[in-house]
């Protein structure tokens, strides 16, 4: 099996990636859903970002209160760092389990979405990586339509590795300015379509 890493600066095209790779039937895992998981409630991470933050980072209902969460992290480089210590040694365990099933089921190839591929070190697990890019000016039309702020987009972009230096890292890059039949021809150069 051939195994990607797809990466990217936030809203610059991750998403949109893995669901036209999904179309095509090529079998992928978004760590940022797996994230979500692994803090629902009853989820030892929830208990352990729950001491960590305390109780009122849960609501009554028993769910993390992603918003405050949000907040705090990202205003503070330290706080953010605890709870990726809590998240990511879960989150990986997960998506490897899953590349580990694909193996097993004799899948071709699989891709793995990971926002911070490069942050976490987990370049090495894959036999090639992408990176999906765009530029600076079209990434905050992107966020300030997902309704942050410009201080919220700074905040989150500040938390990642500069765009620049992901696109250096990849082994190929996608440039997601375009239409999406624009990313999905380039992304099928790289993953072809098969049978």
């Amino acid at each position: 099996m051939k195994l990607f890493g797809l990466t990217g600066g936030i809203g610059m095209g991750k998403s949109t990636a893995a669901e036209i790779l999904g179309q095509r039937g090529i079998p992928f895992v978004d760590t940022d859903a797996i994230a979500r998981e692994v803090v629902a409630p009853g989820q030892p991470a929830l208990v352990e970002v729950q001491r960590l933050f305390g109780p009122e980072i849960v609501g009554a209902d028993g769910r993390l209160r992603r918003d405050e969460l949000a907040r705090r992290v990202f205003a503070d480089d330290d706080a953010r760092r605890k709870l990726e210590a809590v998240l990511h040694p879960a989150i990986r365990k997960i998506w490897l389990a899953q590349t580990e099933s694909w193996r097993a089921e004799g899948k071709p190839v699989g891709v793995v979405v990971i926002p911070l591929l490069f942050e976490t070190n987990a370049a090495s697990h894959f036999d090639a990586t992408i990176c999906v890019a765009c530029s600076g000016a079209t990434q905050r039309k992107r966020l300030l339509a997902r309704g942050l702020s410009d201080g919220q987009t700074d905040q989150r972009i500040k938390a990642q590795l500069a765009i620049e230096e992901k696109m250096l890292r990849a082994d190929y890059v996608v440039w997601t300015e375009g239409s999406a039949e624009v990313h999905a021809e380039q992304l099928a150069r790289i993953i072809p379509p098969r049978g």
